[in-house]
């Protein structure tokens, strides 16, 4: 099992190089492999979010660069998914996953010890380089060493439930962590699996090549990551700074660029992304719900996160425990969206699923430890039950021979959602804390830049400034958290009927 089959991905039925059969020890281990860098990358967004508030005081960073810090991953991530999975293809997906398994380790090292803001954010993205290699070659793997319909479908959901897992123990694992060491400990968890990857990768996992494999427009991926860094960028600098004419240039070069982009895909012979797919309506709503699902999902936890340590006053380690129902409530969700659709049509399951969160966000808006609480677990295990079911959705409703690029842009998704909530929703957070907050006399102005900022000044206030300071600084960041709520559950809301039309549609 450790050489080289050259076979096309998705397998084709008629494959030689690679007869169907049933997976065995050896498989079943390897999948044991791939889980490490699935588990990985989801706790490597979501702890972070714990170590904001620690890594805020120690570096200082603006409001802008906090959430560069946060996202660049996801944006990086996004814009290459799609790349490296071609890459993967005319390499092979076993060595490419080894040589991002090492970037991200190296990538990790650098961030944990970042002595500045700036460096953190190239680290960051040095990370999303690397993790853009994982994600498609475990998946693409996945496919291929379980040749068997049932035990693949066996092996792809513990591979969705590991993601889910580490993201959702992120917070906690994060906060354990910043009770005993620096906030670099949460750039460390993955170099211990990371290095039995390496050694085990090449003991248990074969290689797989596609011999048809399109060739790698450059052009493309420039276009992709310049016009989506671009526009989130203007929205960053917008909520810091306001509108400006030159934040509202930034954005249309964004736009056009977009635009460049989708007219070359739907040229080229080998595009980066099929364009064309989004003609089919099931697979447009179950991209959208998905992307758009991750985006509240993503945006809502880390928000609480924050709200959890600078306005309840929780140490990451209490914020990490109380993120334990959002973790149980959307294991529970994912488990049991299977069982869902044994009795409605995809289509209405995810209606359903989206309906179930906007009573979550709704209670989410009314702030307070509790409602959060049980408003964000609520929510979660609405938009899993949706998370669920999107990924086959987006594969089977394309055409059997474009499998491969609907993973891809599914993928895409994915992280797009991700990195988009945290961006867009964190910016609007900040633009409502900075209309809102009142600076005593005797407070520095930085205080106006983010809640981190405000709670780091007040220990060097004295009493009465200081609790005045945090008290308007607490109630504006709050109000952002409700708005940020409100937009979502609004969202929410359309995407429950526009999916219950599209999905049934297609």
């Amino acid at each position: 099992m450790t050489g080289t089959t050259i076979c096309p991905d998705p397998p084709a039925p008629d494959c030689d190089d690679q007869p169907a059969a049933r997976a065995g020890r050896r498989e079943w281990l390897g999948l044991g492999v791939l889980a490490l860098p699935t588990i990985l990358i989801g706790l490597d967004g979501t702890a972070l979010h714990v170590a904001a508030p620690v890594l805020s005081a120690d570096l200082n960073p603006s409001s802008s660069q906090l959430l560069w810090i946060i996202d660049v991953y996801g944006f990086v991530v996004a814009g290459l998914l799609v790349t490296m999975g071609t890459i993967g293809d005319r390499i092979g997906r076993r060595r490419l996953l080894l040589i991002g398994a090492a970037g991200f380790l190296a990538a990790s090292v650098l961030a944990a010890f970042a002595t500045s803001a700036g460096q953190l954010i190239a680290a960051r993205a040095l990370l999303g380089l690397a993790g853009a290699t994982l994600m498609p070659s475990t998946l693409s793997l996945l496919s291929n060493m379980f040749r068997d319909p049932g035990q693949r479908r066996l092996a792809i959901a513990i591979w969705m439930t590991n993601f889910m897992v580490g993201g959702m123990a992120g917070p906690l694992i994060g906060g354990v962590l910043l009770e005993h060491f620096w906030w670099g400990s949460v750039f460390l968890i993955g170099v211990p699996p990371l290095i039995v990857l390496l050694v085990a990768g090449p003991l248990l996992l074969p290689e797989f090549r596609n011999p048809h494999a399109g060739r790698i427009d450059l052009l493309s991926v420039v276009l992709s990551v310049a016009a989506i860094v671009s526009v989130v960028y203007s929205v960053k600098e917008t909520a810091k700074s306001g509108l400006q004419v030159s934040t509202l240039a930034i954005a249309a070069v964004g736009v056009a660029l977009g635009v460049v982009f989708a007219r070359r895909q739907l040229r080229l012979r080998d595009p980066l992304m099929d364009l064309r797919l989004f003609r089919r309506a099931a697979f447009s709503a179950s991209l959208g719900a998905q992307t758009f699902g991750l985006y509240v999902l993503a945006a809502m936890q880390f928000l609480t996160v924050q709200y959890f340590q600078l306005v309840l006053g929780m140490t990451p380690l209490e914020a990490g425990l109380w993120m334990l129902p959002t973790m149980v409530m959307g294991i529970m969700g994912t488990l049991g969206a299977p069982w869902v659709v044994r009795v409605l049509q995809p289509g209405t399951a995810m209606t359903v699923g989206f309906a179930a969160a906007v009573p979550g966000l709704a209670l989410m808006a009314l702030s307070g430890r509790w409602p959060v609480v049980v408003g964000l677990a609520i929510t979660s295990m609405g938009v899993q039950v949706v998370l669920a079911l999107t990924y086959d959705l987006v594969v089977s409703s394309a055409p059997p021979e474009r499998a491969g690029v609907a993973s891809g842009m599914g993928e895409t998704g994915t992280e797009l959602g991700i990195a988009l909530g945290i961006a867009i929703a964190g910016s609007l957070v900040t633009a409502v804390y900075r209309a809102g907050v009142t600076v005593p006399a005797g407070a520095p102005d930085s205080v106006r830049d983010t809640l981190g900022s405000a709670v780091s000044a007040a220990e060097h206030l004295p009493g009465p400034v200081a609790q005045q300071l945090l008290e308007t600084a607490r109630a504006a960041y709050t109000n952002g958290i409700q708005l940020a709520a409100v937009v979502s559950a609004v969202m929410i809301a359309i995407l429950a009927v526009a999916t219950a039309k599209l999905v049934r549609a297609g």
